[in-house]
C-alpha cells in the first residue's frame, strides 16, 4: 500500500481497515477515505476508458468537476470517486465508455 504515514506539519490520524473489491480484487481501504484515496494508495491510476478512443483516465481535478475518475461502484456508473467515501464491502470496476446505464437509457 502506497501512503503518506507521515507528514512533517499534518497530523496523519489512524482509521479502521476496511475492504472494497476492485475489478474483482479485494483490497484494503481505510474508513474515511474517498474512493479514488483508497484506489491510489493501492497503486490503481487508472479509473476509467474513454468513449471513442479508449484512453485511460484517472485523478485529475479531486474536486467532483471534471469527471475523469468516474467509475461504476455497487453497479451504478459514473459516480466521481474522487468525492465519493468508500465503505465496506463496496464493489468498484473500472468504467469502460460511457457506463451502462447511459446506453440502456438511449
Amino acid at each position: 500500500m502506497e501512503r503518506i504515514e507521515q507528514h512533517p506539519i499534518l497530523s496523519i490520524e489512524t482509521a479502521e481497515t476496511i475492504h472494497i473489491t476492485v475489478d474483482g480484487r479485494v483490497l484494503e481501504a481505510r474508513a474515511g477515505d474517498t474512493i479514488a484515496a483508497a484506489l491510489l494508495a493501492n497503486g490503481i491510476r487508472t479509473f476509467r476508458h474513454t468513449a471513442k478512443l479508449h484512453e485511460p483516465r484517472g485523478l485529475f481535478c479531486g474536486i467532483g468537476q471534471c469527471t475523469d475518475c468516474i467509475m461504476e461502484v455497487d453497479g451504478r456508473p459514473n459516480v466521481r470517486t474522487c468525492v465519493t467515501r468508500v465503505r465496506d464491502g463496496m464493489i468498484i470496476r473500472t468504467q469502460q465508455g460511457n457506463g451502462g446505464l447511459r446506453h440502456e437509457a438511449l
